[in-house]
């Protein structure tokens, strides 16, 4: 370790390095430690234990759906989109297992091009979803076009669309200016915070507003439909789901923008973990709460007596 001496009675003050920093009697330059958000950080192990604990909980929820898989709470809520709403949270909470840990260049670009995919298949899944809710809705009352559309499964091509525009903004998000290694030498006084540089600030907007739109239009159709009488709530489930999901990114951009260093990625890692819970909560809980502790109500006779 270098320390750099300064001589006394100067006339002039020599400033430290950016990396250096002055000891209480100014009359030496020691080096600043090299510090980021670790695992053996406490504030990165409570995360990393909460993303663990969650990425099991839902691990769990997908074996009991697979388990019980020919139930009505099931199948009436389309297994198909069920399965891939839970994987595409699993991967949201692993996503930020990328934030944790020594910054590269591979885990810089890692961490934002998945959080913006992963998320974005959650929300398009949960888009396509609704729109069930209202094609299972409609196909009750006559009229071939609503039951063809939902016979050949018209909703299950919002994902791909969805999903394929946000790799087009991720794209070129990596064409033009990817994230990369940076330091801060600033926040703290006596550490150089590793972290990961957005390289473009508004591709990375780009992409959160893309993840809003998308976020705010589900909210908006499952808000309306929120009272038709499908089976289960469902859209009653989703409705809530995803206020949760937008309260918790609203309340994101002004923190984000006002910490530093440490803090920023901490805030990130929580707002994902936070809105990744609240989808799996207000969505799966409840069917798996009917699933294990009140199977009465998992029948067909408790289906047709709801749609009475």
């Amino acid at each position: 370790m270098l320390i750099h001496f300064l001589h006394t009675d100067q006339q002039e003050c020599i400033p430290c390095l950016s990396q250096d920093y002055p000891n209480p009697e100014r009359n030496q330059c020691l080096p600043k430690a090299v510090t980021f958000l670790s695992f053996e950080d406490p504030l990165g192990m409570a995360l990393a234990c909460t993303a663990l604990f969650f990425s099991v909980s839902t691990v769990i929820v997908l074996g009991i759906f697979l388990k019980h898989q020919e139930s009505a709470i099931v199948k009436a809520n389309n297994k198909t989109l069920s399965y891939i709403l839970l994987i595409s949270i699993l991967l949201c909470f692993l996503c930020s297992f990328f934030f944790i840990g020594h910054p590269n260049t591979a885990s810089c670009i890692l961490q934002q091009i998945t959080f913006a995919l992963v998320f974005t298949l959650a929300i398009s899944t949960i888009l396509a979803k609704t729109i069930t809710v209202i094609l299972a809705f409609r196909v009750m009352k006559p009229g071939r076009t609503m039951r063809r559309l939902f016979v050949s499964g018209v909703y299950n091509v919002v994902i791909p669309i969805c999903v394929l525009i946000q790799l087009i903004l991720s794209g070129v998000w990596l064409g033009t200016s990817p994230p990369y290694i940076d330091t801060d030498v600033h926040s703290e006084h006596a550490q150089v915070i590793i972290l990961c540089n957005k390289g473009s600030v508004t591709a990375f907007y780009c992409v959160l507003a893309y993840l809003g739109t998308l976020a705010l239009g589900s909210f908006t159709v499952a808000f309306l439909v929120r009272n038709l009488p499908d089976t289960f709530n469902e859209a009653k489930f989703l409705t809530f789901s995803m206020l949760v999901f937008l309260s918790v990114w609203v309340s994101f951009i002004p923190v984000y923008q006002s910490t530093k260093g440490k803090a920023m990625v901490a805030v990130e890692v929580f707002s994902i973990l936070a809105s990744s819970a609240g989808l799996l909560g207000c969505i799966f809980f409840p069917k798996c709460y009917i699933i294990l502790l009140r199977p009465d109500k998992n029948s067909l006779r408790c289906i047709k007596n709801k749609q009475k």
